[in-house]
């Protein structure tokens, strides 16, 4: 069976390069690269939003029951295009359009995000026969399409054409869930005998990301460590119990990054290209960054930080300790968006701190590869990471994380002073701001004092390969593993 060529749908809301708010986008369109290069036949399904302009030629259109009413699903194809081994390869993208429920701006947050993603899981499905697409696995992602797994064991499993095909479910975030009042089961045309604890009734809502658990033949989420926290009350946001029951179904695979997009010798969007063998280039990033962000050039290390701005990812710490921090000659650079109230407090800080601290708050894609390729060290305090990109990209481009180990954080960032020639970063394991704080006096005093061991540091965590292809492989076995089973 090893040898079979699968047919893989891969179907997410955010997409690179076409959609993107967070790491969601980055695996969806990096994974089915590396299983293309691999020799299966994996396509992309996603909404088409406004801001969408990738060229995408007109398949056809259908109706889609919402709720007693139609709406028509525009169905286009695209493509994403990248090189293996010299050849010209892509991955099938299509396009499902409803100018009612996706010309608009933004993916999310909008009053009717039930009846936006009951459509995408149903379009997502609907489409399959009409383009001639008969996948083994439909590989579902986050929330948004976990109700995909329930329409095919409850409504779909007498059509010939769908009772073979099996589903992956992969939770990127356990937080993020969908949960609306119970009339959402009338989007789906699915009756009350589905509205029940066993199923997808969660404390009175349906639950989108508990039908994905429910439904789902294989769950995965985005790191080993975090597949045994959310089985614990204090990571498993009140699902743990269910997660607990499809022990036996729950695995972890850490995410990898796309090589061609996220290289420094190549990267169009830093000032100054270097690699492993010439990290001395990486200093003119630094000196282009500190001009960038209205700071003064000079040779002091800079931290940076990229992430959404919310209570997961360890913030307050920082606010908590960011005076004692910037008793340090140091600099610090932010780029996200997200609560006002992380908003506000880091805008004050630079204000308290116009000399040490650049903040940009909004979303600016060639902005955070400049921070990769001129920042000495990346910080990430979080109070949970299923995984996190962040610090992969940081090591990539020879940036040290710092990082409090959870989830896949614990998987990837090993301290130098612990583990030696085999350490990538600096760690702590408490969620505590004094911890955070010493581990950054840590990272600094290392920085200054031992000049020689940082560049074998920078070096190392540059040559670390983490790439999709072994995490791509896993998802192979997995995928293997599911489509063998009776």
């Amino acid at each position: 069976m090893k040898d079979n060529k699968l047919k893989v749908l891969f179907v997410s809301v955010e997409v690179a390069p076409f959609a993107k708010t967070g790491g969601l986008a980055d695996v969806a369109g990096s994974l089915p690269k590396s299983l293309v290069s691999m020799g299966h036949d994996v396509r992309i399904a996603m909404p088409r939003f406004q801001k969408i302009k990738a060229d995408m030629k007109y398949i056809t259109d259908f109706p889609v029951s919402l709720n007693n009413r139609k709406e028509t699903c525009i169905l286009r194809e695209g493509k994403i295009e990248f090189k293996h081994e010299n050849e010209d390869k892509s991955v099938p993208v299509y396009f499902l359009d409803n100018y009612h429920l996706y010309d608009r701006e933004g993916i999310y947050c909008y009053h009717d995000d039930a009846e936006r993603f009951a459509f995408l899981c149903k379009a997502a499905l609907e489409m399959l026969p009409k383009i001639g697409f008969q996948p083994d696995i439909i590989h579902c992602n986050d929330w948004h399409t976990g109700p995909i797994c329930m329409l095919l064991k409850e409504k779909y499993k007498d059509f010939p054409f769908y009772n073979k095909i099996k589903t992956i479910f992969t939770i990127h975030n356990l937080e993020y869930q969908g949960h609306f009042p119970k009339e959402v089961l009338w989007l789906f045309d699915m009756g009350e005998e589905v509205f029940v604890p066993e199923k997808v009734e969660f404390y009175g809502t349906f639950n989108f990301m508990k039908a994905g658990l429910v439904y789902a033949d294989i769950i995965n989420t985005v790191s080993e460590t975090y597949a045994k926290e959310i089985k614990t009350p204090q990571y498993g946001e009140r699902l743990e119990g269910l997660l607990i029951e499809r022990s036996k179904d729950l695995y972890g695979i850490v995410n990898g990054i796309d090589y061609d997009v996220f290289n420094p010798k190549e990267d169009p969007r830093i000032v100054k290209n270097y690699d492993v063998n010439s990290i001395e280039l990486k200093k003119e990033n630094k000196h282009a960054l500190q001009k960038e962000m209205g700071l003064p050039v000079k040779d002091v290390p800079m931290i940076g930080l990229i992430s959404r701005l919310s209570s997961q990812k360890g913030l307050n710490l920082i606010m908590d300790e960011i005076d004692e921090i910037m008793k340090n000659d140091i600099q610090f650079v932010l780029l996200g968006e997200g609560d006002e109230y992380y908003q506000t407090g880091f805008r004050k800080i630079q204000q308290k701190y116009p000399k040490k601290m650049g903040v940009f708050i909004g979303f600016n894609v060639p902005l955070a590869q400049r921070i990769y390729a001129g920042s000495d060290l990346f910080l990430m305090p979080s109070r949970f990471e299923p995984c996190g990109l962040g610090q992969l990209f940081s090591l990539r481009y020879g940036t040290i994380p710092i990082v409090r180990s959870t989830g896949g954080l614990a998987e990837t960032v090993f301290d130098v002073e612990k583990y030696g020639e085999k350490g990538n970063g600096f760690t702590y394991t408490d969620f505590s701001s004094k911890d955070m704080l010493e581990t950054i006096n840590r990272a600094l005093k290392f920085y200054h004092t031992k000049p020689e061991e940082w560049k074998q540091l920078v070096r190392r965590a540059m040559s670390i390969d983490s790439s999709w292809n072994k995490s791509a492989k896993k998802y192979l076995e997995l995928y293997y593993k599911l489509v063998e089973r009776k």
